[in-house]
Formats: structure tokens, sequence, C-alpha cells
């Protein structure tokens, strides 16, 4: 883990688009592209997830990912490689981005100080994602759909049939 950030690789398509970032495709290795909240924020991707917030398996420990970003339309519009860096709590990048990303965090339960406590508390991990290479754009992209059959949740359950007040005759 380290606070330095290198030299970023970049192009204007992908610097507007994570602008307007609110949600981002990550994979990880050969993984799956989980849909993950994310926040814009000093020409990078800030990705908190852990106990309390969003799942996203081998994140946390990753040196590099891709993330694809979608455009006004929802369509995907490009898709480009990241370095990864973990920041720890105590650190002055911690202290920097936990509070402004605590702060944008929809739904959040309390208020920004104490959630920024929470995260480093349960060991939550604030992610950054600086673009580190070429991005795929246009003519670049798969044609294909590349959707797949959902990937079961633990948060799925069936549903009941609906109440009826009153007694529905059958012709």
């Amino acid at each position: 883990m380290t606070d330095e950030v290198e030299t970023r690789e970049t192009t204007p398509l992908v610097d507007e688009a994570m602008k307007k970032a609110a949600v981002a495709w990550v994979s990880v290795a050969d993984g799956p592209a989980l849909a993950l909240w994310c926040m814009p924020l000093e020409s990078a991707l800030f990705v908190v997830s852990g106990p309390g917030e969003q799942s996203a398996p081998g994140l946390a420990d990753a040196t590099e990912a891709r993330v694809t970003l979608r455009g006004d339309h929802g369509g995907r519009i490009v898709t480009w490689p990241a370095r990864v860096t973990r920041l720890a709590p105590g650190t002055e990048a911690w202290e920097t981005a936990a509070p402004l990303v605590a702060a944008k965090r929809l739904n959040a339960p309390g208020p920004t100080a104490e959630l920024v406590a929470r995260w480093a508390a349960d060991g939550c991990a604030l992610t950054r994602l600086d673009p580190a290479g070429t991005p795929d754009a246009g003519t670049d992209l798969p044609d294909a759909s590349l959707a797949e059959v959902p990937r079961g949740a633990p948060v799925v359950r069936q549903t009941r049939k609906p109440f009826r007040l009153h007694r529905v005759r059958r012709r």
C-alpha cells in the first residue's frame, strides 16, 4: 500500500467519462466485472468496499484492474486498465480522500466523520483507480453485448403471491 501516485496515462475521453461516473464496472484479474458505486476525485475513481459496504472481491489486494464506464445514454463508451492503490487509514491520502468520498455516499448511516471512522475500524478498503494504459473505445469495444446470466446473491428471495383484498372470480 502506497500513497504515491505515479504518472497518469489517460485520454480526454477517459477523463470526461470519469467526471460523470457514479457507477463503474470493475474487473480484477480474470474475474467478472462488478458494478460498483464510485466517486470521481482528483482525476481518479475512488471505491469503498468491505464490511457494511459494497462487495468487491479481490479489489483491495489488487494492483491492476479493468474499468468500464458508460456514456450519457447508458451504453458502454470506454474500458481502460487501472492502477489500483489502497489508501491506508491514518495516512495523508486517507485523511484527504475519505471524508470527501464519505460526504458523497448516498444513504450514509450517520455523519461523515462517523462513517470515515467506521471504515477505518471495520477494515473497509478505500481504493483509488487511476488510468494506467491505452483505453478501448469506439471500434475497439466488442460488438457483442457481453450479457451474462445473473449471478446468485444471498439477498435474492422468492416472491410471494400478491395479496388480494377481495375474492377474484374465475370465468
